[in-house]
């Protein structure tokens, strides 16, 4: 995406000197630094800390990560370690195993030494393949904002909910994807972006947004109810970090009660995401496993000072008891759709899309 008349990935290959660049996302919107990760370590330390974030990200962020392993040592017995390593770093985000498999798979066909120079080249096709399906995203979520536009007569008022932009994905983002190209198209949109404490990713988003142009307004996370209420939001689209075959998605804790919301409001709630975030071995959301974060996520804030200063806050005793789930599942039925970047489908119709992705 453009940021003040200047193009940016969340991450990319320096090919020649083998290792990877992202942007360091805990420190954004405030400031953008570009960060160089050159070992698998560091990689596993940047999707720890969420340095980088995101489920599409990080599934590209790990298959590098093993990508940069074959330049320390290309034994099987190794590899295969290190890949349980990025994989345990997020376990909620399916995209980070299905990633980092199919690259240890590509690295594991071929002999030693063959297996540095497939590694790289696997992850470059991974990332691609990410950016390909952002854009098929993006199209076909187009579609959906163009018809409620001609429906309704009016700018389309849209609430997202964390952060399921460019900067979670390579490009383009998943929940986000459609609403560039439609405001591109001169589709008039208007965005609602939820703050998603405790990270306060909804930010993000706006930022991501702004930058671009399109009207958005940062909200609370208990503003979003009222709004709908109130006949501000016309559709409710979000991102996803595993969706069970059943359709059951779990995504960033909050996204649960906008799905409620919407249903008691009449609204449309749809989940973008790539087809790589399906779980088809997963029979229902229950069986997702919930990542519970540290506390001081809840117990501190962190921020830009008037001086310019980035500085952590604490806002409860420091000893003060907290949970922090960071994703929860929301029910099939309570979705209207599943926009993918091999179509749209209804939740009683997902089975469509295994057999797509079976071919």
């Amino acid at each position: 995406m453009d940021i003040k008349g200047k193009h940016y990935c969340s991450i990319w290959l320096n090919d020649n000197e083998r290792t990877v660049g992202v942007l360091d996302q805990k420190l954004l919107p405030h400031k953008i630094k570009k960060l160089t990760l050159k070992t698998w370590k560091e990689v596993v330390s940047a999707i720890s800390d969420m340095t980088v974030r995101g489920a599409p990200l990080i599934g590209v962020a790990g298959a590098c990560g093993l990508a940069l392993a074959t330049n320390e040592e290309v034994g099987r017995k190794y590899l295969i370690g290190v890949a349980e390593k990025l994989c345990e770093t997020r376990p909620t985000a399916i995209n980070l195993r299905w990633a980092v498999n199919r690259e240890l798979e590509a690295i594991l066909e071929v002999s030693k030494n063959k297996r540095k120079k497939v590694a790289w080249k696997e992850a470059r096709n991974i990332l691609r393949s990410e950016l390909l399906m952002s854009g098929n995203i993006g199209k076909q979520a187009a579609k959906i904002i163009f018809s409620l536009y001609e429906e309704l007569g009016r700018s389309v008022g849209i609430l997202t909910h964390c952060n399921a932009g460019w900067l979670a994905t390579v490009d383009w983002g998943t929940a986000t994807a459609g609403i560039y190209v439609a405001y591109n198209q001169g589709v008039p949109v208007h965005v609602y972006a939820d703050e998603t404490r405790p990270r306060l990713q909804g930010a993000m988003t706006a930022w991501e947004l702004s930058s671009h142009g399109v009207p958005v307004e940062l909200i609370a996370d208990n503003a979003a109810g009222f709004l709908m209420k109130n006949g501000l939001v016309d559709m409710v689209i979000v991102g996803a970090d595993r969706i069970a075959s059943n359709g059951d998605t779990a995504n960033k804790i909050g996204t649960y009660m906008k799905a409620l919301a919407a249903k008691d409001n009449g609204i449309p709630f749809y989940v973008a995401a790539p087809s790589s975030t399906f779980d088809w071995n997963l029979e229902k959301g229950e069986l997702i496993p919930i990542e519970e974060r540290d506390g001081v996520e809840v117990r501190q804030v962190k921020g830009l000072t008037d001086s310019g200063q980035m500085e952590t806050v604490w806002i409860t005793e420091p000893g003060q008891l907290v949970r922090n789930p960071a994703f929860d599942v929301t029910p099939s039925k309570l979705i209207t759709a599943f926009i993918t970047d091999k179509g749209i489908f209804a939740p009683e119709e997902i089975y469509k899309l295994k057999e797509l992705s079976d071919d």
